[in-house]
This record gives C-alpha cells, structure tokens and sequence, in this order.
C-alpha cells in the first residue's frame, strides 16, 4: 500500500489544496492531510479548527484522511509509514520554497516529496490571500472548500459580503 502525506498550515485550506490532495490520490492508495503548524506563521485559525475544516472538506472521499502534525514532518511520515510528501506547485517562488524542505525530509526520513504542479484556474488562491480578502469583507467563499468562509470570518470579525 502506497500512503503520500500532503503537508501543510492550511490557514485556512482553500479549493487549491482540495485540488492537490485530490489529484495525489489517483497516484497513490491513501493520501493522509497533515496540518501542520508553522513556526514562521501566526495563524488565524487553531490547529483543531484547521483539523475540522479540512476533514469537512475531504468527507466520503475514500483513502483520504486528516491528522494534525505535532512536531517535525520527518517524524510524522515515519509514524504513518508514508512513502512519499505531496506538495503543490502554483509557480517558481513556491519551488524555490519547497525545494530546501524536501531536501530535508530526504536528508531526515528518507522520503521523496512529489511536486503536483496546481491546477492554472486556482493558481491566484493562497490562504496568506483568503484571509487579507476576508479582513477587508470581501468574497471568499468561492476560493475555500463549504463552511470554510464562516469560520475565517468569524476569525477575522467580518460578515458575510458575498
């Protein structure tokens, strides 16, 4: 059985990563979200909100589950018996982010992270965006997976504007 983790803050998850963790599960039996903290990030949402969302977001689709990660993701692919990291590509700049990390997963766990270039027509959704938008009251909904828009503007003290 072949299991690809697909890390990420998913501050809030937006259509993007729905489209990424989708599209690693055709290449692999089991695709487990890992929601991670970024220590290089203040987050708008808690860990177990980050956890509930994205579960919402990927019920009844078979072979896809969410963990929260708790510490290094080197550790947390060992723990799952993971073959592989997923992480999505919407241009260069994320390549040159990526790039060094899963060099570091190779170096600490001996896994090859997989590059799944995103798809074009979500390509200008970022969670870093979906949140400045929504502080401004501006319309979310249509760039984060159902039930994901209430709870970042709830975070961000905004009401519906769409």
């Amino acid at each position: 059985m072949t299991i690809a983790v697909c890390p990420g803050s998913f501050d809030p998850i937006t259509l993007g990563h729905v489209d990424v963790v989708r599209r690693a599960r055709s290449m692999f039996d089991e695709v487990v979200v890992g929601v991670a903290t970024n220590s290089s990030k203040s987050a708008l949402l808690g860990v177990e909100a980050r956890v509930a969302l994205a579960r919402a977001a990927f019920e009844g689709i078979d072979g896809v589950r969410v963990e929260p990660v708790d510490g290094l993701l080197a550790e947390f692919v060992r723990a799952v018996r993971a073959n592989a990291v997923v992480k999505g590509l919407r241009g260069g700049a994320d390549f040159d982010a990526e790039l060094p990390m899963a060099l570091m997963n190779r170096h600490l766990a001996g896994v090859e992270t997989v590059f799944v270039v995103g798809d074009p027509a979500l390509a200008h959704i970022a969670s870093s965006l979906v949140k400045d938008v929504a502080r401004y009251g501006g319309a979310i909904d249509d760039l984060v997976p159902p039930g994901v828009g209430d709870a970042v503007r709830a975070a961000v003290g905004r009401e519906d504007r769409t």
